[in-house]
């Protein structure tokens, strides 16, 4: 999320942006804590999406009136009408109180630079009637009617100089720098005391410095070195910490832990292989991103169980780690189940809306309802030819379904997706992936014998790449693991038959991103990351065990 201020006609306005994706479910839930109203934007060709619900469940839920700003209306493919009819009907769906479904509607294009209260009118050449919405239908902040100061911390920075930065909107009283603060936890524990060495706000596309803060201003403060998310920063005088908002549970969990195979502290550019360095990191996430959880795992020794959002959430993690200088090997994602009052296994469900050409409507839903997906709704796109369904599929039977939704659709389909609730379990699914090609020797392979293990499946290597006992090379055509030789040369010998010497022709080999990789894996697998690379491998690398 990002923070900035403004002022129109003499009034301060404090602007927050924040991300729609269910997997940083977290952040929007403590953005909501902080403002007093929402411009829920929608496009006015697609309609509300699937994050645009998860978004606005979390408002209407505080209590928040949302000012709808339906954009792109300059389009030649926009249906304004029903599209403010489907905002209408999500906003009914969701539980809007009547007071809530009293909202303002905005007509705007981005591009174009207008946004106007009515149409099809006369497009205007400013945002004019977007900020006199704002100021007439937004409330001034919500404020505590005490004077002593208190503000819940809802993000965190680092900066080299100053340390710690918590922002936050102050709830009440004012703080001016220098003076003394200290910092409680959620049972109102008191963690440190310190002084307010600096405060800052944004400005526009810059940051300013202030002498003090007020309520209802939303502010940096530098000078604790302990606060996080969640925390109250108040004056000593405050015994109490404020009510945090709730959020939702993680829904998935890997392993990190270090890097074990022959390959590792290979790579010139990995500086931090241990499993402190490792668990620093985690622990420095987690400070910052309250939907990161962290605890030693039970499994391994020297491993962390780190618990997210989604796949998104932890690939965007494991990505970051890795671009700074990270070496560590990753098992595959597991879902992270509960249980009712009466003991029965609950396990995360998902709303999914997809959006695909016709032709494709069949093989979508029969491959969601492998997957254990139920269709809540189908019917016509607002495209001529292109069908819109929603469903809603366990968080399991969806890790590694974006691969194959886009291979299904050519790359034309759109997929969003977002948390629903925890529901009873589902059963169990069926094994949807096929074997794989365990190389058993070390080395470099060789296009000779790539090209005879071809036809066992598809290939995951160029020849001339390191491998070595336990790692995969490539997916097997039938639903065993195979164990094969990827390295073994030709016999240079001058012994030949006749069309021997034919030429060896390779198709490209299956090209992985980190967060195909994440989901691909099955339990006995793991996936070893580097900065240059990423391999995927057994997780046991003695061949008897394997066996």
């Amino acid at each position: 999320s990002k923070v900035t201020s403004m002022t129109w006609k003499g009034v301060k306005l404090n602007i927050v942006d924040t991300p729609g994706h269910a997997d940083f479910g977290g952040e929007v839930e403590r953005v909501m804590s902080i403002v007093d109203g929402v411009c829920l934007l929608v496009d006015a060709t697609e309609g509300p999406m699937a994050q645009t619900k998860f978004v606005l469940m979390k408002a209407l839920a505080r209590g928040i009136k949302p000012l709808v700003v339906i954009n792109k209306v300059d389009r030649d493919t926009t249906r304004v009408e029903d599209v403010e009819t489907e905002v209408f009907d999500l906003m009914v769906n969701l539980g809007a109180t009547d007071e809530q479904l009293d909202y303002s509607t905005i007509y705007a294009s981005g591009r174009n630079g207008f946004a106007t209260t009515e149409w099809p009118g006369k497009p205007t050449d400013n945002m004019d009637d977007l900020l006199d919405c704002v100021v007439e239908t937004i409330p001034k902040p919500t404020v505590l009617d005490r004077p002593e100061f208190s503000m819940i911390v809802t993000m965190i920075e680092y900066d080299s100089f100053m340390g710690r930065i918590c922002t936050g909107r102050v709830t009440s009283g004012e703080v001016k720098s220098g003076e003394a603060i200290q910092c409680l936890d959620q049972d109102s524990k008191k963690l440190e005391s310190g002084r307010c060495t600096k405060i800052m706000a944004r400005k526009g596309q810059g940051k300013v410095e202030l002498k003090s803060a007020r309520a209802g201003d939303i502010v940096q403060i530098a000078g604790l070195a302990k606060a996080t998310v969640g925390h109250t920063i108040c004056g000593p005088e405050v015994t109490e910490a404020l009510s945090a908002p709730a959020i939702d549970p993680p829904t998935l969990c890997m392993t990190f832990c270090p890097n074990d195979s022959p390959l590792a502290g290979k790579d010139k550019k990995s500086t931090k292989l241990t499993s402190q360095m490792i668990k620093e990191r985690l622990l420095t996430e987690c400070e910052n991103n309250i939907g990161i959880t962290v605890t030693p795992s039970e499994d391994r020794s020297e491993a962390f169980d780190v618990m997210g959002r989604g796949e998104l959430q932890l690939g965007i993690l494991l990505e970051n780690m890795r671009r700074e200088g990270f070496e560590m090997g990753v098992c595959p994602p597991r879902v992270l189940f509960q249980k009712d009052d009466k003991g029965n296994k609950l396990e995360p469900i998902e709303e999914v809306v997809v959006e695909v050409d016709e032709e494709y409507s069949g093989a979508v839903i029969s491959k969601l309802s492998d997957r254990k997906g139920v269709m809540v709704n189908m019917g016509p796109s607002a495209e001529a030819g292109r069908t819109r369904i929603t469903l809603e599929v366990p968080t399991r039977g969806l890790l590694g379904y974006r691969t194959i939704f886009f291979t299904d659709t050519r790359g034309s389909g759109i997929l969003t997706r977002a948390f629903k609730g925890f529901e009873p379990y589902k059963g169990d699914l069926e094994n949807i992936r096929k074997g794989v090609l365990v190389s058993m020797r070390a080395g470099d392979t060789s296009l000779y014998s790539l090209g005879k293990l071809q036809a066992r499946g598809e290939l995951f290597v160029d020849p001339g790449v390191e491998v070595y006992p336990g790692m995969i090379i490539g997916e097997h055509s039938r639903d065993n693991d195979l164990e094969v030789n990827p390295v073994e040369a030709k016999q240079l010998t001058n012994m030949r038959a006749a069309g021997s010497d034919d030429k060896v022709n390779l198709p490209p080999p299956r090209a992985f991103s980190l967060e195909e990789m994440i989901p691909y894996m099955q339990p006995d697998e793991m996936v070893e990351v580097t900065p240059s690379t990423m391999r995927l491998r057994k997780a046991n690398l003695d061949g008897k065990k394997k066996k």
